[in-house]
């Protein structure tokens, strides 16, 4: 299984990559990370957030694999504990499927990405960088299969 974390944005400051990358190369075989990064949709000319939001949806449409299980990341999804996220991951590696992680650029996410999404997740209900939340979902899934394989990663 991969896992792939598709975001809205690039360009981030060294320490995202730094973060991101370490949590990565953690991760076993079998369930490794993928980054996508996808072109913020350019500001100006006239453009309203909902225009910009669908540009950026179709993009997104665009960056994720076929049969794919889609999390939706927003403040107001799910809010899930490590242990459920490890147990959701345990049900996803049984389904077979990869699963992609979408991050949403400085406007959020097109409202239809969200509805189509098998899951919308909150990682926090405050508003997080967008930088900030692909290294904390990195670690998050680190920490999570962590559990799963009982590495002493994992201590609650």
């Amino acid at each position: 299984m991969k896992f792939i974390i598709c975001t809205v944005g690039h360009r981030m400051q060294p320490w995202v990559a730094a973060a991101f990358e370490e949590y990565a190369k953690r991760m076993p075989h079998e369930a490794g990370i993928e980054l996508v990064e996808i072109k913020p949709e350019k500001r100006g000319n006239g453009k309203t957030a909902a225009q910009l939001l669908v540009a950026e949806g179709a993009r997104i449409r665009a960056a994720i694999p076929p049969r794919c299980r889609v999390v939706a990341m927003d403040e107001r999804g799910s809010q899930w504990t490590t242990s459920m996220l490890a147990d959701s991951i345990v049900k996803w590696m049984t389904n077979g499927s990869d699963t992609a992680f979408i991050i949403g650029g400085a406007d959020g996410l097109d409202p239809s990405i969200k509805r189509s999404a098998d899951e919308v997740l909150a990682l926090s209900a405050l508003t997080l960088p967008h930088g900030f939340v692909r290294v904390l979902l990195a670690e998050q899934l680190y920490r999570a299969v962590s559990l799963i394989k009982g590495h002493p990663y994992h201590r609650a």
